[in-house]
């Protein structure tokens, strides 16, 4: 296959995984938002960036668009494009949860290709911001049903031992979201991929519970 041509299967493929998971993207302004006394998670997050695939898009109804960068099909390489807006923001904390679409990815070894642009992505991050907190939160479960439709959901656990590894080499925080799913349930769309509004709070708390273990009340 001639480089011209891979190429255009990969865009291709790209473009059907955005109509797949929603279509849509959400992006935010140049600041990360402002402090809300009234809103716990907002007031919690106001220093924080969001950044993933189409798995966090409702994440910007609970925080606002403001802390979340989030498009349908985003993989590791093209989060590393992002960067720059993230750094405009001057966070104090990133999190980011990719990989649903990585595993897709139509190449000879996807997680060798996810787990090098992850590496990549966050040592661009810390180039460009380098005083910030970086956590990178595992890749979630899907259910039985859309495994059985998808396979390639299976090598999850896979994906996020390398990430687990991956986040011990660069000395930043790992964040594990299965105990949610396995105290929750009807937390999933109709696709079993994606999420109900009823996700997100759980998201947010977990990740509280583990940054006050871990860290500390965060600045």
């Amino acid at each position: 296959m001639t480089k011209k041509l891979f190429f255009g299967v990969f865009i291709g493929v790209i473009v059907l995984f955005a109509s797949a998971c929603g279509g849509g993207s959400k992006q935010s302004g140049s600041e990360t938002g402002s402090v809300d006394a009234e809103d716990p998670n907002k007031s919690f997050y106001h220093n924080s960036v969001f950044l993933g695939d189409s798995l966090l898009l409702g994440l910007s109804d609970v925080l606002g668009d403001s802390n979340v960068i989030a498009n349908a099909g985003a993989t590791a390489l093209f989060a590393i494009e992002k960067v720059d807006k993230i750094a405009d923001k001057k966070p104090k904390h990133i999190y980011i949860m990719l990989g649903s679409d990585d595993l897709l990815m139509p190449v000879d070894n996807p997680k060798k290709d996810y787990l090098e642009n992850y590496a990549k992505l966050i040592k661009k991050i810390k180039g460009k911001i380098p005083n910030v907190q970086i956590h990178v939160i595992s890749v979630p479960p899907v259910t039985t049903e859309a495994m059985e439709r998808e396979p390639r959901y299976k090598n999850i656990s896979d994906y996020n031992e390398g990430l687990e590894k991956l986040a011990v080499t660069e000395k930043i925080d790992y964040i594990d979201l299965s105990s949610i799913f396995e105290e929750q349930q009807n937390l999933y769309g109709k696709d079993g991929i994606h999420f109900e509004e009823s996700f997100y709070p759980l998201f947010l708390d977990h990740i509280k519970e583990h940054i006050d273990f871990s860290d500390g009340v965060l600045e």
